[in-house]
């Protein structure tokens, strides 16, 4: 079988800690020199090293003024896309925004004793850069889950690179959704060098103060290397899944919502965790009916092969476990009481709760965003949300008497660390002059 079956627990431990760490292989860490040497070129020559790369790895021509799509493009992309199609995108976008407009963090101010006022102030970066991927497929859901929150969150000004298919052109599809989802200027460049451009800035592409979206490795690569200078959502990609199910999960849903994650990837993974064996066994035969006649079989069963896997595991508890030491992007509870489960699982992105909520339902229009942590960060990580475009600053103000009442601790802090200025900065506001 394609899928292989594991029932040892050390050996799907070690099986999962290879695929968590696919993305940091001695391959990966070779592509880092060139990634440092196209964000050097572009962040030195700009609009220049920016074509010369798109021309040497995209084999795309462009001149700096083709580098912006245009209003009569936008304008076409309308009557190239099917109104059902329109309207499919204008429900995902409202049911994206209505989620998290939710969960906009509001300012607050406390007024305490003493005319003791402390407060947090939330305001949006000024300019936000977006990445949405090429290549093998179109992918308008990215470009809804990446704006519509920076639209909610206020961002001033919000710019979209991407790469365009062998005619030069971007996906008329991708450019619907961009101006449904309020983008205020589209690129069409994409790699190390787009990333680039937005960090640093060229004679047409602005500079942005965030960039998110996900990438290929060299994208992934390029916004590890410019954090610091601008900020970014994460490390997104390669992209995964894990299913936790039990015996009366279907196990033909099972094998679609595993190959619907390897279609995406070569290097995706696909994991089932069950305390089934029967089931695991149908679920290996059910991918490779599934893959009979798939549009994308040579990539899905690459994925599958490498980085795909069945565990049968004594109990759900236990594949709750070993869900949490992967911590996956995606995590699908495929069981009777997903609910019970639920309180066991400590790490994942988003997590799909029941035999009827497949991840495809999370990828386009439930609302919670899609852009995911990937390789294990869930431990630590969060999906991209408002909060990504925003920023706060802490709000204090004393009054003098609490300055008064606060001076001799301050006093003593400074004395102690060797910092005599910030002790002297409250003194000669607190102290009588002699």
């Amino acid at each position: 079988m394609l899928l292989r079956i594991i029932n040892q627990w050390t050996e799907a431990q070690a099986e999962l800690r290879r695929i968590c760490d696919r993305a940091h292989d001695e391959q990966i860490f070779n592509k880092e020199a060139t990634v440092r040497e196209v964000l050097q070129a572009v962040k030195r020559k700009g609009d220049e090293a920016l074509l010369a790369y798109t021309q040497e790895f995209d084999q795309q021509s462009f001149t700096a003024d083709q580098l912006r799509v245009t209003g009569s493009e936008l304008d076409a992309a309308y009557r190239q896309v099917p109104d059902k199609l329109v309207a499919a995108i204008r429900l995902a976008k409202k049911q994206i925004e209505a989620f998290h407009r939710m969960r906009v963090p509001q300012s607050w101010v406390n007024f305490g004793d003493d005319n003791i006022v402390l407060g947090k102030r939330y305001t949006p970066v000024d300019r936000a850069g977006l990445y949405v991927p090429g290549g093998r497929a179109s992918y308008p859901s990215t470009v809804l889950m990446n704006a519509v929150p920076a639209k909610v969150a206020e961002v001033p000004r919000v710019a979209m690179v991407t790469p365009p298919g062998p005619d030069g052109k971007v996906n008329p599809v991708v450019l619907v959704a961009a101006q449904e989802a309020g983008v205020d200027e589209i690129y069409r460049v994409g790699g190390a060098q787009a990333i680039a451009a937005l960090a640093y800035g060229t004679e047409t592409v602005p500079q942005v103060d965030v960039i998110t979206g996900p990438g290929n490795i060299y994208v992934m690569l390029a916004k590890k290397q410019v954090y610091g200078t601008v900020g970014i959502d994460s490390l997104a990609g390669p992209s995964e899944v894990l299913v936790i199910a039990d015996s009366q999960a279907d196990p033909n849903h099972v094998a679609a919502d595993l190959l619907a994650q390897a279609e995406h990837d070569p290097m995706a993974a696909a994991i089932l965790i069950t305390d089934d064996a029967n089931l695991a066994e149908k679920v290996a035969k059910c991918v490779e009916e599934q893959l009979v006649d798939h549009p994308r079989r040579t990539l899905t069963e690459k994925a599958i092969a490498h980085y795909g896997m069945a565990i049968v595991v004594d109990s759900l508890e236990a594949a709750a476990a070993l869900s949490n030491e992967f911590a996956p992007e995606h995590l699908e509870l495929e069981i009777a009481e997903p609910w019970d489960l639920l309180p066991k699982i400590r790490h994942a992105g988003a997590i799909f709760l029941g035999y009827s909520t497949p991840e495809a339902v999370g990828d386009y229009l439930a609302g919670p965003n899609h852009t995911l942590p990937t390789s294990g960060a869930a431990r630590y990580a969060s999906p991209l949300c408002v909060e990504t475009f925003l920023k706060h600053s802490s709000l204090i103000e004393y009054s003098p008497t609490a300055l008064q009442k606060m001076a001799g601790a301050i006093d003593l802090m400074t004395a102690a660390e060797g910092l005599p200025s910030h002790g002297y900065s409250v003194k000669v506001r607190t102290e009588e002059p002699s």
